[in-house]
Formats: structure tokens, C-alpha cells, sequence
């Protein structure tokens, strides 16, 4: 398993089984120096979707009470176990990254930190588990971004975002249903 993208690479992987050991392996770390419950701690995007090509990025929900209060301590625990705070802005998230080595040119995991059961968080569980219990979406949304990559060769990150956003917003109106 090769994980890894450089800053704005855009490319897709087929789909490997051992993501899910990898996750398995960061979360028990994170439960380790953070002291937290696994509850606390997903595993999603589309390495968390069974069959599906993905990001060559493991990328990991992290449950907490207060997004505005990550403190000092939270980040030197996550850079223990390699993870550093990225300058990232969005809404309701903290994110981090791990680094493939100390060039940090490579990014092969994201902790995404969110209000535990809030409303980000529960849309991202819902749409994992929605598209690993639903093959035909699961597999539009297989299409959607090979198609999307099939049909440019200067894709950037954000442009890839754009592309799938109106799929990911309608699996998560399904949610409130």
C-alpha cells in the first residue's frame, strides 16, 4: 500500500483493504495519546468506502466537545504521532496532517476534528455508511470522479471538490429524511 498526495495532486488509487488496517493502526495510536474513547474516532472518505478508488489518503474523524477550544495540548499529543496542524480554514473543522517523511511535501492522512455527534460529524458517518450500504450510489459515485479525472488532466483539488459537492450535499439531505 503507497499512500501519499503532494500539495493540489489530484489521483485516484483502486480501492485496497489495507486502508482499513491502517486506520486501525493510527486509531489505537490516537486513542494512546489523546486518552480518548474509540467512539471518538472514524474512519472516513473514500478509503472508508468498501470497493471504491480513492484518494491515496487514510482520513480520520476525530470527536470533540469544543472545536473552538483545541488547545496547545491537543496539537503537541497529534505531533507526537506525527500529525500537524494544518493552516486549513472550515467551518466547524480543525485539520491536520501526517507527513510521508520531514520534507512534508506528501500528505498521506488527515484527522479532521469535529464536534463529536455534531452536525458535520454526523453527515460524514451518515454518507460513509450510506454508500457502503448502497452499491448504486456507491458506484455513481465511483464514476463520478473517474469520469471527472478521465476527462481533464489539470485537475486541482478544489475543482475535484466542486465536481462532487451536489452528490455528497444530496447523501447528506438523505440523512434528515
Amino acid at each position: 500500500m503507497k499512500l501519499g498526495l503532494k500539495n493540489n495532486e489530484v489521483r485516484i488509487v483502486p480501492f485496497d483493504e489495507e486502508w482499513k488496517i491502517e486506520f486501525s493502526k493510527v486509531k489505537t495510536e490516537m486513542q494512546a495519546v489523546l486518552e480518548i474513547d474509540g467512539n471518538r474516532i472514524e474512519h472516513i472518505g473514500s478509503t472508508a468506502i468498501f470497493g471504491i478508488s480513492a484518494k491515496p489518503i487514510i482520513d480520520i474523524l476525530l470527536g470533540v466537545e469544543d472545536i473552538t477550544n483545541i488547545d496547545k495540548e491537543m496539537e503537541r499529543k497529534l505531533r507526537k504521532i506525527g500529525f500537524y496542524r494544518l493552516r486549513v480554514e472550515r467551518p466547524n473543522e480543525v485539520v491536520f496532517a501526517k507527513f510521508e517523511d520531514e520534507t512534508f511535501d506528501v500528505k498521506t492522512h488527515y484527522v479532521h476534528a469535529v464536534v463529536f455527534k455534531g452536525e458535520l460529524w454526523e453527515n460524514l458517518v451518515f454518507f460513509r455508511d450510506f454508500l457502503n450500504a448502497n452499491s448504486d450510489k456507491r458506484m455513481e459515485y465511483r464514476n463520478l470522479k473517474k469520469d471527472y479525472l478521465r476527462q481533464t488532466n489539470t485537475a486541482t483539488i478544489h475543482e475535484y471538490t466542486a465536481v462532487k459537492e451536489e452528490f455528497v450535499k444530496d447523501i447528506y439531505a438523505k440523512r434528515l429524511l
